[in-house]
């Protein structure tokens, strides 16, 4: 008789969960220093941040993936699992992960958690409301696009041309009919009329300043430095100009701090910020990173994740995030499955379980790219080969040798069925190549602040997607022509593109040659201190599928959840 699989959920409540407290004590967080959302979650204090800032801290490791296909990398899992793995391996480990968005809850990609025996939990609360971040940032957002127009209303007193306003309001939720919308439409009492639009909450700047700040006086300064419009004799108008930034803090003040939770084995997990890797930085918060890295101790490991491929998240938390910070990654982790490797091979999802080296080493060269990309950063790799049930000790086997072949060690991890136990042969290797490439290695960012922003551009576009070189629309050039002219032109860029692809189109799969990168537009964040540039078709407000998630999530009477993964 064959057994029932359990979903992720089922797993979830039959875990043993520890009360808040007692994760806080066992990584030398007092009872005062926490501030407990009920039993399982909790929020963390300035105190706490403030006490351990002299501590010596441990070794960095970033988990990234190849390009995520429909057959699934797993990248969450892994971290999970890596996490999970240190520590039946002996070490301290700490993980630092961002918060899921209630667009891809709801909509096709689901949640945030990890799956299978390698999951943070509450599950359920993290997925959904977790502590009111996001609600908090949303508030934060929309109160600022509030102020702007009843300025607007009030006499424009900072003569804003509200055909040039550049903020726009925010929502947690994939919802394509806000993405282009009129406001102040009826009376006079009722608004100046203009053109507005929403963005999911996880691509505001708001998001990314929260992630990038060092604390409480540092967001209320990136707050004030948000371009939120031009004047009619084109002076830019920032959120200091309308007095924004006391009330905007004020709704953030407990979203600033990082919130702590557990695995399903009791491993301490840091859960903070959630901005998307394609259509923002993809990191999660500087202040969470840092004190996972001061919780795991000199000989510990802090594990932490950036969204989507490495041509994505890793390469923002190279060039974006380690140089806001001051961070140095000990170790990057590669995240591969022999289904998605087989994908870009050419293999329909539907005949991934089948085994086809053939396929599996035509879509070798995806890996291959994303290996040579991070190597130019100065950190060394291992890649974590996510096994699936489906996978044969062949196509394993080929894997493992194509990645000896580039000086690369890999581990197979099977942490989803296994959890830590699953995890332990890639911690082993972590642990190994850390020791062993402790002077060899010196991380470096891609490129050089002092260059200007269509420079960068090319840089990243050469030397990571391998494109021939960038194109820009009329659009693109007045924006670049108008962010250097304030002065911004020495910030990093962050580039909104497809996930899917190394390219800007997500049908060009493997490791795509002989084409070029259309940036349609370019956005200042001054605030969180960068400059987004819009490539392809990337939406900054998801919709929904045909079929959304949110049909098979159900509750019952009792209040058990149901259908959430």
């Amino acid at each position: 008789m064959m057994m029932k699989m359990l979903t992720d959920i089922e797993i979830a409540k039959s875990a043993e969960l520890k009360p808040i407290t007692e994760i806080a004590e066992g990584v030398g967080i007092t009872s005062r220093e926490i501030e407990p959302y009920g039993h399982y979650k909790a929020k963390i204090s300035q105190d706490c941040i403030e006490r351990l800032a002299g501590n010596p801290q441990g070794r960095l490791i970033l988990v990234t993936a190849v390009n995520p296909t429909p057959a699934g990398e797993g990248k969450t899992t892994v971290s999970i699992g890596l996490a999970q793995g240190l520590c039946k391996y002996g070490k301290n480990a700490v993980l630092a992960l961002r918060e899921p968005s209630l667009g891809p809850v709801f909509g096709v990609k689901g949640g945030a958690a990890g799956g299978g025996y390698s999951q943070v939990l509450p599950m359920e609360d993290i997925n959904l409301h977790f502590t009111g971040d996001l609600h908090a940032l949303t508030s934060a957002n929309n109160l600022l696009c509030a102020l702007l127009d009843n300025s607007l209303q009030q006499g424009n007193p900072l003569g804003i041309d509200p055909r040039r306003v550049l903020i726009k309001r925010c929502v947690d939720m994939n919802d394509r009919a806000l993405r282009n919308i009129i406001v102040g439409l009826g009376s006079k009492i009722d608004g100046v009329p203009r053109e507005d639009g929403f963005i999911i909450t996880v691509a505001s700047e708001v998001m990314a300043i929260l992630c990038l700040s060092e604390d409480l006086s540092d967001l209320k300064s990136r707050l004030g430095r948000i371009l939120v419009a031009y004047t009619y004799d084109n002076k830019p108008v920032f959120a200091a100009d309308l007095e924004a930034v006391g009330a905007m803090a004020a709704l953030l003040k407990d979203a600033v701090n990082p919130n702590l939770v557990q695995t399903i084995e009791n491993t301490p997990a840091i859960i903070h910020g959630g901005p998307f890797a394609n259509i923002a930085h993809g990191c999660n918060s500087i202040r969470a990173t840092k004190l996972a890295l001061k919780l795991a101790g000199e000989s510990g490991y802090a594990v932490t994740e950036a969204g989507f491929g490495s041509d994505l998240g890793a390469e923002k938390f190279f060039d974006i995030k380690c140089r806001a910070a001051g961070l140095s990654p000990d170790c990057v982790v590669l995240v591969a499955t022999v289904r998605a490797l087989k994908y870009n091979g050419g293999v329909a999802k539907a005949d991934l379980s089948c085994e086809n080296v053939e396929a599996l080493e035509k879509g070798l060269c995806n890996l291959t790219t994303h290996i040579e990309n991070l190597a130019k950063f100065g950190v060394p790799i291992v890649v974590a080969i996510n096994r699936f049930h489906a996978d044969t000790e062949n196509e394993l086997e080929r894997l493992r040798v194509h990645c000896e072949s580039l000086g690369v060690r890999a581990a197979v991890a099977e942490v989803f069925a296994k959890g830590g136990e699953g995890g332990t042969e890639l911690a082993e290797a972590v642990v190994e190549t850390c020791e062993k490439s402790e002077s060899a290695f010196e991380f470096k960012p891609l490129y050089d602040l002092g260059l200007s922003l269509k420079e960068k551009l090319d840089v990243i576009a050469k030397e990571i997607y391998r494109a021939d070189g960038v194109d820009y629309t009329k659009s693109a050039e007045k924006s670049i022509n108008e962010i250097e002219s304030l002065g911004f032109g020495n910030l990093p860029v962050c580039v909104a593109k497809t996930q899917y692809s190394l390219s800007d189109e997500p049908g060009k799969l493997g490791s795509p040659r002989g084409f070029r990168i259309t940036v349609r537009d370019l956005r200042l964040s001054a605030g969180a201190g960068f400059v987004v540039a819009l490539t392809g078709e990337v939406m900054t407000l998801p919709g929904l599928p045909k079929i959304p998630a949110a049909n098979s999530i159900d509750i019952d009477s009792g209040g058990v959840i149901s259908g959430l993964f």
